[in-house]
């Protein structure tokens, strides 16, 4: 699934090509991946609108328009954004295109069907693509030890748990959780309440620090970008626990561990990521 890292280089990827460029059609091939407003409404609306700028927010993509409204967009598990030349054959899974001024054509392809498109008019309330509960971005000034013990200190859900919450910290996602949490060398299924005020900076300090280190190998130009089709991310190389389970820790060389946090797959190193046995106990005395 795409998380802050893939979705900030899809939209620096998309950005240069899709500025100035006006929408001649829209045609979507799956209806409901219209989320707002209703399908004939949407591609109505967007025809002979102007992209003005891309940008993220979390995981969503926002395209701003020249009369005021947003296109929004959410990858979810297996959703691309493609821009190929509009005479080129749909690749199978296309759920929506919208042909430029230039013949070439914007394509969402979605093999999940998760993925979603909402268009907010002007001055029109976002109520509906769930972005007004996003919590601060990974970088943001205001994402300190302090803010996420107070976020989560009291809570007895598992810290991975909390991390992946949009409401906590905006772009955050199985991958990346697994990520930080070792560099921070806190255990995925420690219950939040149990975490030091040593962990609670390491984290704190942790979370931008992945998060830009995975950002910056993911960038790809607009060329890479067409070549791949949109499909290839460049992180794989430089995770450090996600996806090795059974293999050496890279810190200490002890097996790294796979346990399900959440319903989510989770990989840590049980020697560098050990819980201390007194935090464990004073997480038996706190509020849920």
């Amino acid at each position: 699934m795409p998380e802050l890292p893939e979705v900030e280089s899809v939209c620096r990827a998309l950005e240069g090509d899709l500025a100035g460029r006006r929408i001649r059609s829209v045609r979507l091939f799956t209806p409901d991946v219209a989320a707002h407003p209703d399908a004939e409404t949407f591609c109505a609306a967007l025809q002979g609108r102007t992209f003005l700028k891309l940008r993220r927010r979390g995981k969503f993509l926002i395209a701003a328009l020249d009369d005021g409204a947003r296109l929004v967009v959410h990858l979810r598990m297996t959703g691309r954004l493609l821009l190929v030349c509009g005479t080129d054959d749909l690749e199978t899974h296309t759920r929506a295109a919208f042909l430029l001024d230039n013949g070439r054509e914007l394509r969402f392809v979605d093999m999940r069907r998760f993925g979603r498109l909402w268009l907010l008019r002007a001055g029109e309330e976002d109520v509906f693509t769930g972005m007004a509960n996003l919590g601060p971005e990974p970088d943001s000034p205001g994402l300190n030890a302090a803010y996420l013990r107070a976020a989560c200190g009291r809570s007895r859900r598992a810290i991975k748990t909390c991390l992946l919450d949009q409401s906590v910290v905006a772009g955050i996602g199985n991958i990346y959780s697994d990520e930080i949490l070792f560099e921070a060398g806190v255990c995925p299924d420690r219950p939040a309440c149990s975490l030091t005020d040593a962990e609670w900076t390491r984290l704190a300090q942790c979370i931008p620090a992945v998060m830009d280190f995975f950002t910056r190998q993911n960038i790809v130009t607009a060329e890479e970008y067409r070549n791949t089709a949109g499909k290839e991310y460049r992180n794989t190389p430089w995770l450090r626990v996600y996806g090795h389970a059974g293999e050496p820790c890279p810190r200490c060389g002890t097996p790294l561990a796979r346990i399900v946090v959440g319903g989510r797959s989770s990989v840590f190193c049980p020697a560098c990521q050990a819980a201390p046995q007194e935090d464990n106990a004073r997480a038996d005395g706190q509020e849920t």
